[in-house]
Parts: structure tokens; sequence; C-alpha cells
């Protein structure tokens, strides 16, 4: 019998034992194996489960969560809502998923894997949002972080006022942080007036229910970013950091992301939102411009720093 073939069929007739890739053999990659016993412990990351629309560029969407929540240390897990056409420029058109599929794509996942996180996105539509509602009402020990992503950074509509709508008394009631900019908040809370402060339309949150409102600053004009994190008692801590001088595509999914990756790794909502914080500043200063629009986080910019950059 040949030595390959020999090699295979010990394999299966060796009960109680997994096979292992072997870096150190330098042979045939396919041979690479070793075996271990199966009562081994097995390494295991905190997976997060995000609901987001497709982006091609990667720049925004279910390719930049994935992203984020890797280089984090999470296991990412992924609902499409919606397929999007666009470039880095701006959003061409919207293909929102059956609803069912939707659901149908986040029960498979759920019944197989533990999940410690959801965050959401772009969802696509009022059905969807109603579906995924339901899903995630099954699952309310889980930190739920929502992204309310109602238009693209130039301004293409994703999200009409019934949508909006079905966000706020749907899904807000059931989060652990929302993430919006101040146009959102303002969506969010149903305020048209911009004399109402912003405390008070994350109060309007606050009081359907959520835990936490993280207003981001990157669509004021102020001289720098400060972000506000808001609970029932009030702001719990504020960060300011340089604005950058770019247009980018993607900080906000980046930031929610982080935000998930970090409460599914367990940590006190205060040193969460700081770290995703720096983290998604920290990949704003690293972006890249691969195409001829905004520029892209570089979510994976630790794996290419100096010690210079750091």
């Amino acid at each position: 019998m040949r030595g390959r073939a020999r090699f295979l069929i010990s394999m299966v007739l060796t009960p109680g034992w997994r096979v292992q890739p072997r870096p150190d053999f330098k042979c045939n990659p396919s041979t690479r194996l070793a075996f271990f016993p199966m009562n081994d412990p097995i390494p295991t990351l905190p997976s997060v489960l995000t609901f987001a629309a497709s982006d091609p560029t990667s720049g925004a969407g279910l390719q930049a969560d994935i992203l984020a929540l890797a280089s984090m240390g999470c296991y990412p897990l992924s609902v499409v809502t919606a397929l999007t056409v666009q470039d880095t420029a701006g959003v061409e058109s919207v293909f929102a998923i059956d609803p069912d599929w939707v659901a149908d794509q986040a029960r498979c996942i759920l019944e197989d894997m533990p999940v410690a996180a959801f965050k959401m996105g772009m969802l696509g539509s009022t059905e969807i949002v109603t579906v995924v509602a339901e899903v995630v009402s099954d699952y309310p020990d889980v930190p739920l972080v929502l992204d309310p992503v109602f238009a693209s950074g130039r301004g293409d509509e994703f999200a009409g006022d019934d949508m909006v709508a079905a966000i706020r008394e749907l899904l807000v009631p059931q989060s652990t942080v929302v993430t919006p900019n101040i146009g959102e908040l303002r969506r969010l809370a149903d305020e048209d007036d911009d004399d109402v402060n912003l405390a008070e339309c994350a109060q309007r949150l606050l009081d359907t229910g959520c835990e936490y409102v993280l207003v981001t600053g990157t669509h004021d004009s102020t001289p720098d970013v400060v972000n506000t994190l808001y609970h029932r008692g009030g702001v719990l801590r504020a960060d300011t950091w340089q604005r950058l001088p770019a247009s980018y595509h993607g900080s906000g999914c980046t930031l929610a992301s982080a935000l998930a990756a970090n409460l599914a790794r367990g940590l006190d909502i205060g040193d969460a939102v700081y770290e995703a914080q720096d983290y998604t500043w920290r990949s704003l200063v690293h972006a890249l411009r691969p195409g001829m629009g905004q520029h892209l986080p570089d979510r994976l910019f630790w794996a290419r720093e100096t010690d210079d950059d750091k």
C-alpha cells in the first residue's frame, strides 16, 4: 500500500482523535497534519452576528463589519440584509433581501452557534426591521449595538420615515447601545427643531428602553470630534478626538462593530466605548484611498504598523 493511502486510512481508523495542521512540516501542504486527542480544549473566539448590507468596496457595510470584528479578536458571523451597487464615490442602487430570507439566515446561525453580541447596520426595508426585531427578541441577554444607517456619506437615502419609525419602536428599545451621528439622533428622536439639545434627544431614546446612546460628533462643525455617551443618569463620558481632514466611508460601521466586539469580549461599557473609538480613529489615521472617491478605514492597520507609527 502506498504511503499516502496508508496515512489516510490510519486517520479514519483512529477513533477519538482530530486532525490539525503541522506548520513545521515542510513537505506537501496537504500532508501537514498532526493528531491531538479530542478532549484537548479547542480555542474559541466570541462570535458577533452582524446584520448589514453588502458593500462591494468593503468600505462600509457587511464587509467592513467582518474586517473590524476579526481585527478586534472576535469571530464574525453575518446576515445579508441588502445588496448594493456602489463605489467609493457613492451608492447607485440598493436591493433589499426578502425578509423571510433574512430571518432564515439568522435563525439558521443562531441554532448552531452561540452569539456573544449583535450588531445592526443598514437593514434595507421596514419589513426587514420587523423580522430582525422579532429574531433578536428571543435573545434578550445578548448585547445589541445599533448603528442606525439612514443615508450614505454622500447623502444617498436608505431609510424613509416608516423605516425610521420601525427602528425607533422595535429595535431601539432592545438595544444595549445606539450609535447615531447628530442627524441620525434627531431623526430617531423625531425632532426637527435644531434648538432642542442633543441630551434631550438622547434621553428620548433612553426612555424607550435602550441602555446607552453614543452620539458621534463626526458630522458636527466643531474643530475636534466630540463623542458623548449618555445613559439614564446623564453623560457617562465624552471623548475628544482630532478631526481628520479627509472624507471617510465606513467610520460609523467600524465604530459600532468595534464596540460590539468589545462587549462580546466582556469589557465594561466605559472601556468598550473608549477602545472602540481609539481603534476607529487609528483606522482613519491609516486610511486608504483605493478608488477615486472617499477614503476607507484601514481596519488592519496594526498589521502594517512600524515602531514609528505606534
